[in-house]
């Protein structure tokens, strides 16, 4: 692993993870290049930040879930081509429905360069500390769709409250939302803004 990353799970206790690009429950629908084993890694800046994110969390009865983390760029290379592909409908309605594949790029949905590359963006949710239960977000990860925007209409208040719970904390933590997608927070203060790596999780 490259110097100044940890895998999530051995700095952050407590902290749920389901590496979604290692598993073929994402919109690729297969497991994607680089990602070789079921687990989060990130910067050590981005690791502290989310330490205290947890605490955050805690205090209002939740706890995280990190779908995603550091991203090898090879993972975001494989994106393009897969967008390059003819449409099989596999995946499209779950993660997809009102857009064609190339459009997840124009609509800013993937980025050919990600702050995940950086080692400082995570994807992640909410989970009720009492029950383990995920909290009602109005749409899952990855749904690249208007309804997935932070301040989106459509959604039901209890779903836009846990958005906003979500976005308190990790603002106060340290982070930057993406406004099109509820789960993506960047770190503000990126340890390599100019570094996009190629490591594999493994």
């Amino acid at each position: 692993m490259e110097k100044g990353f940890v895998f999530l799970d051995e700095v952050l206790g407590g902290v749920r993870w389901d590496a979604k690009y290692a598993t073929w429950d994402n919109f690729t629908g297969k497991p994607v290049d680089g990602y070789e084993v079921n687990r989060v890694v990130g910067s050590r800046a981005l690791a502290e930040a989310l330490l205290e994110a947890k605490t955050r969390a805690a205090a209002l009865g939740f706890g995280l879930l990190v779908w995603d983390g550091y991203r090898p760029q090879r993972a975001v290379d494989r994106f393009l081509r897969w967008s390059e592909q003819p449409e099989d409908g596999r995946t499209k309605e779950r993660f997809y429905p009102n857009i064609d594949r190339a459009e997840m790029f124009t609509n800013g949905y993937v980025a050919p360069k990600s702050g995940h590359s950086r080692g400082s963006a995570v994807d992640l949710t909410l989970y009720r500390l009492d029950t383990g239960e995920l909290a009602a977000m109005g749409g899952g990860h990855d749904l690249m769709d208007e309804r997935s925007h932070h301040g989106a209409t459509g959604v039901l208040s209890v779903e836009a409250h846990n958005r906003r719970t979500l976005c308190s904390i990790m603002e106060g933590s340290g982070f930057t939302r993406y406004d099109r997608e509820w789960w993506h927070y960047v770190l503000s203060d990126e340890p390599y803004p100019d570094s996009y790596f190629d490591f594999p999780i493994s």
